[in-house]
């Protein structure tokens, strides 16, 4: 199913949900910057040290701290994304489980980008640099990036696209 971002008559409000230092999220909001009708309208992390928040200050991009225990508050969050206008959000690098009311509120509109070739070296812990350690191990020849939508269990939701890249058996994990 094909991610369908058509202008209309308003501009489309993305959030941005990350864990750590946002490298991701900064290229996200570079590739976006010159789009009329697609603004970086929130970003969101669960960690209050996680870089991803100053980055979204230097930008000049709303962020909020929601800690872990927080996401359980389905009318705080809601409340915090209807606020912001979110259209759509945007998972780089956020290491919690998405609640089912934010699914269910986001039908379709929540995409994750994971950093292997699903369904490989995906679920609860892959992420990050535990994910370039486990395609090594494995002695795989290629790996990537999948983006795919958010369900209710890590990594499992339908392939909206997958990005291939060749490595050797000489390629240590950082340079995977």
């Amino acid at each position: 199913m094909p991610i369908n971002i058509v202008p209309s008559n308003k501009a489309i409000n993305l959030a941005i949900f990350a864990s750590g230092s946002g490298s991701n999220a900064e290229n996200i909001i570079a590739y976006f910057k010159d789009i009329e009708f697609i603004n970086i309208s929130l970003i969101v992390s669960n960690r209050q040290n996680a870089y991803v928040l100053e980055r979204g200050k230097t930008h000049n991009i709303p962020s909020e701290y929601i800690p872990k225990e927080a996401f359980t508050n389905k009318e705080n969050v809601l409340k915090i994304l209807t606020n912001h206008k979110i259209d759509f959000i945007i998972l780089a690098g956020f290491l919690l489980l998405i609640p089912g009311y934010l699914i269910k509120q986001f039908p379709n509109k929540i995409i994750n980008i994971h950093p292997s070739l699903l369904p490989k070296f995906g679920g609860k812990g892959m992420y990050g640099m535990h994910v370039h350690k486990a395609v090594h191990q494995a002695k795989e020849s290629e790996s990537g990036m999948t983006i795919h939508y958010v369900n209710e269990a890590f990594d499992e939701g339908e392939i909206i696209a997958q990005f291939k890249v060749v490595i050797s058996e000489n390629d240590t994990p950082e340079e995977i």
